[in-house]
């Protein structure tokens, strides 16, 4: 092969790999895209604070946008409610769950699974760093969620959110799937009932990370004494 011809394949060579590169690395988000990112993340983090400060109930879609510095109209582009806007906070937890969940060991059930994903999880926010879900950011989820009766529910109906997306492969069954649904709103049932217990009971400005895990894993052992028919003695009255 001549030099000319060695360099033409050269080039033609770099090229291709020049184009596989191009499509294996993805593509940077454009301009527009990234103000769309941020407007998103104002929108949720001034939610945050409002809720977290005043309550969610008496937060106003308003309130946010002004807080955000957007029009209502700008934030009804980017959620449909005040609930979804505070959901998408959650989710953030629900991330952080996920990826303790997905490392869980085949060998036990799933609830059981949730519960070793939840704690770790809850954990880990101790030692976050700011860029991650930090214990500060979970305490707030749950004093949010705690204000409001309607936001309760909401968080407690089956959404498929990144858990139990992990949990729908692990279970082996479509996202839609009858025992998905069950086993996600049992064990949500045992979270909601830790955390509202919780808030009912304590000043929300004492407690901590630890009292939260604390607090789940005493309900949880309620929930498997009464799932295995364990009946505590009563006191009969004479």
């Amino acid at each position: 092969m001549s030099v000319a011809e060695t360099a033409e394949t050269s080039a033609v060579g770099g090229i291709a790999s020049g184009l596989v590169a191009d499509v294996a690395r993805p593509a940077e988000p454009g301009l527009r895209e990234r103000k769309k990112q941020r407007t998103r993340a104002m929108l949720i983090e001034s939610a945050i604070d409002l809720c977290d400060r005043q309550g969610f109930e008496q937060t106003t879609v308003e309130q946010i946008a002004a807080d955000a510095d957007v029009s209502p109209r700008t934030f009804s582009r980017y959620f449909a409610t005040k609930d979804a806007v505070v959901l998408a906070f959650i989710d953030e937890v629900a991330a952080s769950v996920a990826v303790e969940l997905a490392g869980q060991p085949a060998g036990i059930g799933d609830i059981e699974a949730l519960h070793r994903a939840h704690v770790q999880a809850f954990r880990n926010t101790k030692t976050a760093p700011p860029n991650q879900l930090t214990d500060e950011r979970l305490l707030a989820a749950a004093r949010i969620i705690t204000s409001s009766p309607a936001l309760l529910q909401s968080v407690a109906e089956f959404r498929p959110d990144a858990v139990n997306a992990a949990l729908a492969r692990r279970m082996g069954v479509p996202g839609d799937d009858r025992r998905l649904k069950l086993t996600a709103i049992v064990w949500g049932s045992i979270v909601i009932t830790a955390i509202s217990e919780l808030g009912s009971q304590a000043e929300w400005s004492t407690v901590t990370v630890d009292d939260i895990v604390e607090r789940i894993e005493a309900t949880y052992t309620d929930f498997l004494e009464v799932v295995a028919g364990v009946h505590q003695p009563v006191s009969q009255v004479r």
